[in-house]
């Protein structure tokens, strides 16, 4: 970063405060507004329901659960083009199917030196950055869990932290900066590798995510099938496959619990049934968790299948490189948004997994 950027960037933390907008009012993005603006920070935050802004600037965001129970009323506005003016920090907490349109309608709102820090499930980074710029772009994990019970009625369900990072590895003065603000909803941790820690969450999710698509079931009950354990395992394998072909170290998952290459190193019928093990262990901890892309679908929304498994099987054609079960799921998966297929567990019965 050269020097210009730096001391603009020292001139907004010391000279004025930093004018901030989180879009998106949903779970993240609703509880990341109302914790900032109840830090003192000058906060705008885009609602796409009106009833969400009346809420936001009268009684309030209400955000209860793991810390507490609080209110605050935060500066709301309904789109994008109402926002008061450009914003040094965006924090960009829309579905990823809404991610690209986004930016681009932010490019008014955005100086040279604004940052965008996306918030999305999956990986969006490099599809905003060909919209705002890659040195706009923080990337950024969200390792905490959150559910909208209505409008302006949001649950943090359970602690944890954000991961945020340069997305080109690059040493960066601005993270310091994101880092205080964040802090202030959960603890932040600055990683060098933040590619590694997205697509570590990436992986779980493409097989939570989209395997309680296709089957229906909570979690609990679709882990106990050894048939979805077996697909689960074949879409991490195939992940891990094209992270090496993109040069990517894959960063442990699940709060740093999953190391990805020593749970699918190891060979032998002890092996297989301790990957089948912590499986049903983490199906039995989360079993009344429902997949966010099946909650999607009850409410008449597309998933956000193209920024998870797709996301894999796009870079797996990028680098040659076969990712037949990838593609199955997403082809499925879409099969199911457009109508033509039935969610059912016995969607795992097809004949693309028969040799699983």
């Amino acid at each position: 970063m050269d020097l210009r950027i730096k001391l603009n960037l020292l001139s907004i933390m010391v000279g004025k405060h930093m004018r901030i907008a989180v879009v998106g009012a949903g779970a993240i993005g609703g509880i990341t507004a109302a914790l900032l603006t109840r830090a003192g920070l000058d906060v705008e935050v885009v609602c796409k329901h009106q009833e969400t802004v009346d809420r936001a600037l009268s009684s309030g965001l209400r955000v209860f659960g793991v810390k507490g129970d609080l209110t605050a009323r935060v500066k709301a506005v309904k789109s994008i083009a109402d926002l008061s003016g450009p914003k040094d920090a965006v924090f960009l907490a829309t579905k990823a199917t809404e991610a690209v349109n986004a930016a681009q309608e932010l490019i008014p709102f955005l100086h040279p030196e604004s940052m965008l820090v996306s918030l999305q499930n999956g990986i969006c980074e490099d599809a905003i950055a060909e919209v705002i710029g890659r040195e706009r772009v923080i990337g950024c994990v969200v390792g905490w869990g959150a559910t909208m019970h209505g409008p302006a009625e949001l649950e943090m369900t359970s602690e944890g932290e954000f991961v945020i990072g340069n997305i080109d590895h690059e040493a960066d003065q601005r993270l310091p900066i994101i880092q205080d603000m964040l802090g202030k909803v959960v603890p932040t941790r600055i990683s060098d590798n933040i590619m590694g820690e997205l697509y570590a969450k990436l992986i779980i999710n493409s097989c939570i995510n989209s395997l309680g698509v296709l089957t229906g079931l909570r979690l609990g009950r679709m882990l106990a099938v050894r048939k979805v354990r077996r697909i689960f395992i074949e879409i991490m394998q195939e992940a891990m496959a094209v992270a090496a072909a993109l040069n990517i170290k894959v960063e442990p998952g699940g709060g740093g619990k999953l190391d990805y290459y020593d749970f699918l190193a190891r060979k032998g019928t002890i092996s297989v049934f301790r990957r089948h093990l912590m499986i049903r262990i983490i199906g039995f901890k989360y079993r009344r968790v429902k997949s966010s892309s099946l909650q999607s679908l009850e409410r008449g929304r597309r998933t956000e299948i193209d920024y998870l498994n797709g996301y894999i099987c796009q870079r797996a054609r990028d680098k040659g490189i076969s990712t037949p079960i990838n593609d199955a799921v997403c082809a499925m998966v879409k099969e199911i948004e457009a109508g033509s297929r039935q969610i059912s567990p016995a969607n795992i019965n097809e004949p693309i997994f028969a040799a699983i």
